[in-house]
């Protein structure tokens, strides 16, 4: 017979991080990655602003 406890088990809970020490390279880095995901989300916006990126549309054919 089934108990109580069937089915899938719940995973235990992981212990809380703590804050992290940071040198001089690891916030350099962070940095500069907190900078390109900036510039691309100023390059998406801009993209999603903007038309056609080539110009030239559909391309059709001459037959009527």
């Amino acid at each position: 017979m089934p108990g109580k406890d069937g089915g899938k088990a719940k995973p235990l809970k992981a212990p809380k991080k703590g804050d992290k020490d940071y040198d001089e390279s690891d916030l350099e880095f962070l940095k500069k990655k907190k900078e390109e995901e900036k510039a691309l989300a100023a390059l998406k916006a801009k993209a999603a602003s903007g038309g056609v990126i080539g110009g030239a549309g559909l391309k059709k054919s001459g037959k009527k």
